[in-house]
């Protein structure tokens, strides 16, 4: 991360007060509709079989750049990096996979039984141009099966991911896919793509022949008009996979079949970053706000078969995962808004008037969550106006008034907000009494 100068001055205020670029504050509803969509994504996965599991935000900066690739936009333009003051080399994670495949070897996880499937989610950064459904810290859900090259885990994969979009309100989900092979086939595919580009460089653009000189992979997942255009004669990975490598696409694509899930064979698919092989895939949903449905990205994932030994592992170790951009699922139109679990609309709501009264609030108010009732108050407040005009507003049905009289007696007023009727309870058969209203 670039040093800056501080924008306040000593003895100044700072008159921009905002957050930085690209991030953004999430308050409110919208924090619940992440949330709800993180329990929900959880509950599918454990279905399945994935465990949890949770990595550092910062990571040591050449686990990241040995894995994701020379080549890549990630590296060469999107890290935050940063030097601590013991001198070490950090970045804040741009993607999950990495990280994951660092602690699987770390912790010796090859010794358990394999496959290892873990899910994980949180936050990811890169310095990318903000735009909607884009954020420079974004969110993302991962899924990640290790130790096992059966095709049967690249479906799986992609099921999980599609019935969580579908449980979040997806509809019309469509799927890309493609093969660019692994360390026996690809030397040759990739010797006749450059090939290829080399007899039509003059057409592409300068940021795709670099790429050429790095990556030439990269320069099929190209944005430059003009590249496209060279892109539709590309020779195809498929046309190049060797024996293994075709019977595993073979079966991937029997098991989509056999689940009826359709997909597009897209022989320019093969995602940005450089540890992929054999399957590639990205999911995605139509967007029906705009004149002309146009499908977005909202999942991507493929297989990382030799990621282990790239960033120092003794051995290679087969995975494959899947990751889902959920601030693009969070601000879809079809997004059903889950609710989280933990939030409960309240049943009652809690007054308390006097000194004598507040100093028993808290007891009473712990008895009700013991007892599961979910309750509002705002007992910092002092009038019971404005405490009641509080419950009105939430539309909460049942108030519990608490006064002095009422903190003598051992007692609570329960007032019916509609009927505006109440009766007085003792306070050792409150819960009884609250669980038996409707």
């Amino acid at each position: 991360m670039k040093k800056t100068k501080p924008r306040v001055q000593k003895g100044k205020k700072m008159e921009n007060f905002s957050v930085p670029k690209g991030m953004r504050d999430i308050i409110g509803d919208q924090y619940y509709s992440f949330q709800g969509f993180f329990e929900k994504a959880q509950e599918v996965a454990i279905y399945f079989g994935f465990k949890p599991i949770e990595t550092p935000i910062l990571e040591h900066q050449e686990v990241l750049t040995s894995s994701i690739g020379e080549g890549t936009d990630i590296v060469d333009k999107e890290m935050y990096t940063l030097k601590t003051k013991g001198g070490d080399h950090l970045a804040l994670r741009p993607e999950h996979t990495a990280p994951l495949m660092r602690a699987y070897i770390e912790h010796g996880m090859q010794t358990l039984p394999q496959p290892v499937m873990f899910y994980q989610y949180g936050p990811s950064f890169r310095h990318d141009k903000p735009q909607r459904g884009r954020y420079r810290q974004f969110w993302q859900f991962d899924l990640d099966a290790l130790g096992s090259e059966k095709s049967i885990l690249d479906a799986l994969v992609i099921k999980v991911c599609m019935s969580i979009l579908e449980e979040a309100g997806a509809e019309n989900l469509s799927i890309e896919i493609n093969s660019i092979g692994d360390k026996e086939c690809r030397g040759i595919y990739l010797k006749e793509l450059t090939g290829y580009y080399r007899k039509h460089i003059n057409g592409l653009s300068p940021i795709d022949r670099e790429r050429l000189k790095t990556n030439p992979l990269r320069i099929l997942d190209s944005k430059e008009e003009k590249t496209k255009e060279i892109n539709e004669g590309a020779p195809d990975a498929v046309s190049f996979l060797c024996a293994d490598c075709k019977k595993h696409f073979k079966e991937v694509l029997e098991y989509l079949e056999e689940m009826k899930i359709s997909y597009n064979l897209n022989k320019n698919l093969v995602r940005g970053l450089s540890y992929y092989t054999r399957t590639v895939f990205e999911i995605y949903v139509e967007d029906e706000t705009t004149e002309r449905p146009t499908p977005v990205q909202v999942a991507s994932g493929g297989r990382y078969d030799y990621l282990a030994r790239q960033i120092g592992g003794k051995r290679d170790v087969p995975a494959v995962g899947i990751s889902l951009g959920v601030d693009r699922i969070i601000e879809a139109s079809w997004y059903k808004k889950l609710s989280p679990r933990i939030i409960k609309k309240p049943k009652v709501y809690f007054i308390q008037l006097g000194t004598e009264a507040k100093l028993k609030s808290l007891n009473i108010i712990e008895a009700l969550r013991k007892a599961h009732i979910p309750t509002a108050q705002s007992i910092s407040k002092d009038s019971l106006g404005a405490q009641l005009a509080s419950a009105e507003k939430l539309a909460i049905p049942y108030a519990l008034i608490f006064g002095v009289k009422e903190a003598l007696e051992n007692s609570v007023i329960i007032r019916n907000m509609q009927s505006r009727s109440q009766e007085t309870v003792k306070l050792a058969k409150l819960v009884e009494y609250l669980k038996e209203l409707k």
